[in-house]
């Protein structure tokens, strides 16, 4: 899910805000249990129960195709839910909210930045990862551009960050259970992590993909019969505006212009293609299906957004004494009534749940594909990929129950590789989709620089002049993989043979005659059989052995 943040600080003297780098993690316990009767557990024992009944039904899918991006079959409608699925979390609903509270619709302003981002990559990007045959990761992508060491750099970032979010929403499960039930957090990591675990080791993409569909039926419907209830305890529109602060509702708020323009970079280039939004592009069944997905997914969230916003602000008119990470909880245990308050809580854990699922999967494939085979297990068939995936799904989802229960600092680490994503891969990753670049030399040394920029940035000099480290990062990536590709020799070569390829495929089609580009990890050019899964119409010769791009 987007929005995994804690308070952080950001540029203006003691103003502190959710910097949209990291999740959600330390709600302040104060007590805040629901009072549930009957019909309340009846409705969250339905909802877990569903929760399996659908993952289950994909347990006999048998191949690494289906289980990283089920089978490259999904339909728009089904990017478009399970994309929302995934980036609308916890933080996504209780930062939100909380953010809100605190200062206003400027969070909603900014957080827009990330509908921008996602509605500019189903536009021009999205569609043309689509065409990368045999690709399960961003890995697949950047090696075919920046060669293997971009790979495998890649493939740790995207390892670190799927595992921190992860984790985070782990934790998030836990402090719902905590909160709003009364168990303990272990019982509600337990609960949480168990279940997803069942379905997403057995089922894979297939059943993450169902049940974020689901998931993504029920928070749609029941997130906003939060806000209908509060208007309503308010008074109605017109009384509850008239009591909302001024400064709530201005453009800026509290925050200061360098503020706003740091956060709202960061939500527009902090999260884009990471693993398992990538993994819905390559899943749909087409580009069409795929562009249609994101534009849906992004539109969609700007509504969202807003509802989740107002949640916030309504709390601060109806509770205006409690801390602003209880806003959503209050709301949920005070003024809902009987029944309603099952079926929101069943809506919470589905937004936590359906993010948690989707980085379990994706860190299971990236280690697969972009690590052990490509580095450790060069030459693994599929099954020994299939087996492998299905493991780490499991090692990983015991580890993420275990670090959030014993040792959350861990995760914090881990969610600070967060911010290296957009300092890294973002760029080249775009540059080399888009326009087809291609610098082994120039990929690696913009990873290793902007990644260095930012950390130097943030870390030895605090993030200087309230320029968030992520912006340097990202400029120091963009200038030093320019320059290094204008240096690199053999740049226009690479440049010019991916345009053959492409002029190739395009006047190959037009014939009639096919174009098969393999599946396998390998990367040279020449002509030879098609190889793998790349097919083409009718009968022709393919190119090269590795997931390519085809125009």
């Amino acid at each position: 899910m987007f929005l995994h943040c804690v308070q952080g600080h950001v540029s203006g003297p003691g103003h502190t805000i959710w910097a949209p780098t990291q999740q959600a993690l330390h709600y302040e316990e104060c007590g805040t249990v629901a009072s549930l009767n009957w019909l309340d557990w009846l409705f969250i024992s339905i909802y877990f129960y569903f929760l399996i009944a659908i993952g289950m039904q994909s347990v006999n899918r048998d191949s690494a195709d289906d289980f990283a991006v089920a089978g490259r079959r999904i339909s728009g409608g089904v990017v478009f839910a399970s994309l929302a699925a995934s980036f609308i979390g916890g933080g996504a609903v209780m930062g939100t909210a909380s953010s809100t509270f605190s200062d206003g619709y400027v969070f909603l302003f900014a957080i827009c930045a990330f509908s921008v981002q996602t509605v500019l990559v189903g536009q021009f990007v999205a569609p043309r990862l689509r065409h990368y045959r045999g690709a399960h990761t961003v890995g697949d992508v950047m090696e075919t551009h920046y060669g293997p060491a971009a790979r495998l750099l890649t493939g740790l970032l995207s390892v670190t960050v799927c595992a921190g979010i992860l984790g985070a929403q782990v934790l998030a499960v836990g402090t719902v259970f905590h909160l709003l039930l009364g168990t303990t957090k272990l019982v509600g990591v337990l609960v949480g992590v168990g279940f997803v675990l069942l379905y997403a080791t057995f089922g894979g993409m297939w059943s993450v993909v169902k049940t974020n569909v689901a998931q993504f039926v029920i928070f749609s419907i029941f997130l906003p019969v939060i806000l209908l209830f509060e208007v309503s305890h308010a008074g109605g529109p017109a009384a509850l505006m008239a009591s909302v602060p001024e400064s709530h509702t201005s453009l800026l708020g509290g925050w200061t212009p360098l503020a706003f323009v740091g956060v709202f970079a960061s939500f527009l280039l902090g999260e884009t293609l990471v693993q398992p939004y990538a993994q819905r592009a390559f899943a749909a069944k087409n580009p069409l299906a795929s562009r249609n997905g994101f534009l849906l997914a992004g539109i969609f969230s700007v509504g969202f957004y807003f509802v989740t916003a107002s949640i916030g602000l309504v709390a601060r008119v109806v509770y205006p004494d409690i801390e602003p990470d209880q806003a959503l909880p209050t709301v949920v245990s005070e003024l809902l009534p009987v029944g309603m308050s099952g079926l929101v809580l069943a809506a919470l854990f589905a937004v936590i749940m359906s993010t948690a699922d989707s980085y379990l999967n994706a860190t299971a494939v990236s280690f697969a594909k972009d690590i052990y085979v490509s580095f450790l297990h060069r030459g693994a068939g599929e099954r020994l990929l299939l087996v492998v995936q299905r493991l780490v799904t499991v090692v990983v989802g015991v580890a993420a129950a275990f670090f959030a229960l014993s040792a959350p600092s861990i995760i914090d680490a881990l969610l600070l590789a967060y911010n290296l994503w957009a300092p890294t891969v973002v760029a080249p990753l775009i540059l080399g989709v888009v326009w087809g670049f291609r610098s082994h030399i120039a990929g690696t040394a913009a990873i290793v620089a902007g990644g260095g920029a930012m950390a130097i940035w943030r870390w030895e000099l605090h993030e200087p002049f309230g320029i968030t480290a992520l912006i340097v990062g990202v400029a120091v990536n963009i200038v030093v993989y320019a320059l290094a590709y204008v240096l690199d020799p053999r740049a226009y070569r690479l440049h010019a043979q991916a345009e053959a390829e492409a002029e190739f495929a395009r006047t190959a089609s037009a014939n009639g005659a096919g174009v098969g580009l393999g599946s396998g990890p390998g990367r040279g050019p020449g002509p030879g059989p098609g190889s793998g899964s790349g097919s083409g119409l009718g009968s022709g010769p393919g190119l090269g052995s590795g997931p390519g791009p085809w125009r």
